[in-house]
């Protein structure tokens, strides 16, 4: 080994994807977070190692569609692990379709064989029930509607009515009656989604406690026959998810129970813009929607991250 190599930095990743949204499992190689809880550890890295979220998602190591998921040890004894989740603009309380990569993941490692385990997020502990070594039902934090029927004018678009939800993250839900939810139109999909998005904003329009409601879903009638809904949910930094969503599946379904359009039990077939699918159940604890989902992911790559530090983009493409 050179004097050169010794400094290289590397960072051992496993790669999945669930219903096609990948996920960017990092399991060793990143910085000391300390033995604090998860919220301690999590404000760390957003705070003292931010450039590394950057340098393992976005280019030219990944792409703005990447969701990254930092596996650490949990700090409390009935959870298999802590997970902190983070996207090429940011970090998020809860990913559905992460949740299930981190399951198969862990399966993959011969970590967890199948069964229930819990899993430690920063927005509560969610429960993962490993089927088989690909498929996860993945029950999340309690999630509810906010507020019903929210008018927003959006130039070039009209106006649109939607609901405010919590799933885990800040979804806000609106049919739509534009060009159909198809590959083919994402473009202009996401150039409505990011107006409605920035409408919310200008008006003050927020989650709890003025929180940012940083996800927008469309949906509209299915295209199989078999499910109940097809949406297309936009992401905080602008790129769309590819799989049926996760936690927006969990703010949906939160909607239907409000509006008694779904009951504890019932089947809910969440299709999404690949016509992928999430099967998702609510039930009624103690007054709470305790939502979850049942999907597949696959692991695609065992990987170590090289940062040269004579690598002009070792800590990502800026902008």
């Amino acid at each position: 080994m050179t004097a050169n190599q010794s400094l290289f930095r590397k960072i051992e990743v496993i790669d999945s994807h669930t219903a096609g949204e990948p996920t960017r499992c990092v399991l060793s190689g990143g910085p000391d977070l300390g033995g604090g809880s998860l919220t301690e550890r999590m404000a760390k890295l957003r705070h003292d190692h931010d450039g590394m979220r950057r340098a393992i998602l976005c280019e030219p190591r990944g792409s703005d569609v990447v969701v990254g998921a930092w596996v650490l040890e949990a700090d409390t004894p009935d959870c298999i692990a802590a997970v902190v989740f983070f996207n090429n603009v940011g970090y998020l309380g809860m990913c559905g379709h992460g949740t299930i990569g981190v399951a198969v993941t862990l399966a993959h490692l011969g970590r967890i064989r199948p069964g229930i385990h819990f899993l430690q997020t920063p927005v509560g502990k969610v429960k993962i029930d490993l089927l088989s070594s690909n498929r996860v039902t993945v029950e999340n934090v309690s999630a509810y509607r906010y507020r019903v029927g929210v008018n927003v004018h959006v130039p070039g678009y009209g106006t649109v009515v939607g609901d405010v939800a919590w799933g885990g993250n800040w979804f806000f839900l609106c049919e739509h009656d534009g060009l159909p939810l198809d590959l083919k139109n994402v473009d202009d999909l996401t150039e409505h989604a990011w107006k409605i998005r920035a409408e919310l904003s200008a008006r003050g329009i927020t989650g709890a406690d003025g929180a940012e409601i940083d996800h927008i879903e469309l949906f509209t009638a299915p295209h199989e026959t078999a499910n109940h809904c097809r949406n297309f949910v936009l992401c905080p930094g602008k790129a769309y998810d590819r799989s049926p969503c996760g936690t927006g599946t969990s703010a949906k379904m939160a909607c239907l129970i409000a509006a008694g359009k779904l009951a504890p039990g019932d089947a809910w077939r969440q299709e999404g813009i690949l016509g992928t699918v999430f099967e998702g159940h609510v039930r009624i604890q103690n007054g709470a929607i305790l939502p979850s989902i049942t999907g597949s992911a696959f692991v695609m790559a065992e990987s170590t991250l090289i940062f040269d530090p004579e690598d002009p983009f070792r800590n990502g493409i800026l902008a």
